[in-house]
């Protein structure tokens, strides 16, 4: 179990002056954290103001570089052995912060993962559950809530995969998918999420393709062949039934599109097999 005292609290926040302020002061009203580190990704309203006046320590970006940008910034500047990562938005309670620290030591990774329901949109909930199946399959783990931002982790164990963080909107999905590939302990603990103040700053339409991007970048970084052998499986089967259809039923020869399928197969497999190889090496040479 983290006590609070070993645990720095990591806030991005881009024009969240809104709400920042009741989010610092019922944290700090609820433990006594290591330290409390806003990170104002270049805010155009008065978000380094009132963090400040909070009681928060700012590290000012000084301009807009994304909220994985800011969380990064937080990564490197935070001093506890653990790291809670919480959104400025007011949409996450301190008391979930305490049952999110309090299971670190025995996992190294504790994700709070949102309920259905008080998730945003319904067309925000479905994508999320498409997200959450593709990658759970992918990952070989059930994955309730991919992109939740709310998370504690050991901060060692988190500077382990800071150059994997993009600076956009996938940091969360980058840690979860990492964490579980590495053979981290990972737990995905139910939490009540509240209307955020303010609005998203996500868009499905816009962030939904580059999620599924940083989704299979970083399986085929850490488990390459669940990304290779369906698709060279796909092919070859493909192949093999065109050329089956082709001789029963017209009589014909094996025709070249079918070899061509099967030939890709082929080569799919065997640069999926040579990725596995290079990922096991990787992890080999890992601290």
């Amino acid at each position: 179990m983290a006590a609070p005292a070993e645990v720095s609290i990591v806030i991005p926040a881009f024009n969240e002056g809104e709400a920042l302020g009741a989010v610092v002061r019922d944290l700090k009203a609820a433990a006594s954290w290591r330290e409390i580190l806003v990170v104002d990704d270049g805010s155009t309203d008065d978000t380094a103001a009132i963090g400040e006046a909070a009681g928060a320590t700012v590290i000012r970006q000084p301009y807009n570089k994304g909220n994985g940008a800011a969380v990064k910034a937080g990564i490197r500047a935070a001093t506890g052995a653990y790291i809670l990562i919480i959104d400025g938005d007011g949409q996450h309670r301190p008391d979930d912060a305490l049952r999110l620290t309090a299971l670190l030591g025995e996992y190294d990774l504790v994700v709070g993962a949102r309920t259905p329901e008080t998730q945003a949109t319904a067309t925000r909930r479905l994508g999320n559950t498409v997200l959450n199946w593709l990658a759970g399959y992918l990952a070989e783990h059930r994955i309730p809530d991919l992109t939740s931002g709310f998370r504690a982790a050991r901060l060692d164990a988190m500077r382990e995969f800071i150059h994997l963080l993009p600076n956009g909107f996938s940091t969360p999905t980058t840690t979860t998918l990492a964490f579980l590939k590495a053979g981290y302990s990972v737990r995905f603990e139910q939490v009540q999420a509240r209307q955020r103040t303010g609005t998203s700053k996500i868009r499905l339409s816009r962030d939904g393709v580059r999620f599924l991007v940083i989704i299979l970048r970083v399986i085929t970084i850490y488990s390459p062949m669940r990304v290779f052998l369906p698709l060279a499986a796909g092919s070859f089967g493909l192949g093999v039934a065109y050329a089956a259809w082709n001789i029963v039923a017209k009589g014909l020869h094996i025709p070249n599109g079918a070899v061509l399928l099967i030939m890709f197969a082929v080569v799919v497999f065997l640069v999926g097999l040579v990725s596995e190889q290079i990922s096991a090496q990787r992890f080999d040479g890992r601290r």
